[in-house]
């Protein structure tokens, strides 16, 4: 049985590393607007067929609907639209990496607004050497006339701090509830859905189906896989191996948004890319090391899990 997992682990490590690959080339057709609206749609639909099917939706669930809009906010339309938008700037490869700041916004928000969050010297030394990684890919001493877009950067900032409060308010507010995962993820996709849709703007839409490969990517690399599935091998992965072992698969998809941004797209990474890579990983595992979680439910909170979550803390699942 472990061996399958161990098998689920890497399919989603693979998913979470090619949907860089996926954004970028979708992003040559249609807006990042477009590109959120298909990829939570195609993500909701897997996940409310099971949820159905499992019986885990309930109508008392809807008394807690604040929270699933706060955190189909926080951890889908925002995130995603950030994310989208940046890597629409940014070459793929780099978007990936400058996601490794997600845990240190998360450690951030933790620190502002849960009780009992340790802060140690390992603690900010691991937070500090992440940002000093970040900095050397953004460059902004170099202005506008560096070669990487400020406003690229911001974007990839922005929803990396979305992300990460969202870990911080789904283990203050979520996690208590009880809820089943599955529907909980199924809510928050379910109303990003439906806010995208409300708020979005079809037209030009259809640009995407120029490119039967972009289409593939958006429709069924990003939305169907990269989202909907991915939740379901997320879950699968942490009920087999635990929620530390599933936050790991983590690390890998940097790896592959480097790899095919720069053989298959054809982006240029410097040698001062891949050593601020490492010091990103490096302050992540430090900081990481530094913390001691405090006891929480047992709840697995509703997050979502993406290929630009890094990873953190959570709770072993019930």
């Amino acid at each position: 049985m472990k061996k399958n997992a161990y098998i689920v682990f890497g399919f989603l490590a693979l998913v979470w590393g090619l949907t860089y690959l996926f954004n970028k080339t979708a992003s040559h057709y249609v807006s990042p607007m477009h590109i959120v609206m298909v990829r939570v749609t195609m993500g909701f639909v897997p996940l409310f067929l099971i949820a159905l099917l499992r019986r885990k939706l309930a109508w008392r669930h809807l008394r807690h609907t604040h929270h699933f809009v706060v955190m189909s906010l926080l951890a889908a339309s925002v995130y995603y639209y950030a994310f989208a938008k940046g890597i629409a700037i940014l070459p793929s490869s780099i978007a990936g990496i400058l996601a490794g700041a997600i845990p240190f916004f998360t450690f951030i928000a933790a620190l502002l607004f849960l009780k009992g969050e340790p802060i140690n010297l390992r603690s900010v030394g691991g937070l500090l050497l992440g940002f000093a990684g970040i900095a050397a890919i953004a460059r902004p001493w170099e202005g506008s006339a560096g070669a990487i877009d400020p406003a690229g950067v911001g974007y990839i900032a922005f929803g990396s701090a979305c992300v990460g409060l969202s870990f911080v308010y789904a283990r203050k507010f979520i996690s208590p509830l009880g809820i089943s995962p599955i529907a909980l993820c199924t809510y928050q996709l379910g109303l990003s859905s439906a806010t995208l849709l409300v708020v979005g703007d079809l037209d030009g839409i259809d640009a995407i189906f120029v490119s039967p490969l972009a289409t593939a990517g958006l429709f069924i690399g990003l939305g169907l896989f990269g989202t909907g599935i991915a939740y379901m091998c997320y879950y699968y992965v942490v009920e087999k191996l635990g929620a530390i072992k599933a936050a790991s698969s983590t690390y890998i998809p940097p790896v592959i948004g480097l790899a095919t941004g720069t053989l298959i797209l054809g982006e240029t990474v410097t040698a001062t890319d891949l050593v601020a890579t490492s010091v990103i990983l490096v302050g992540v595992i430090i900081m990481q090391s530094g913390r001691t979680p405090a006891p929480i439910a047992s709840t697995t909170p509703a997050i979502s899990p993406s290929p630009d979550v890094r990873a953190h803390n959570r709770p072993e699942p019930a």
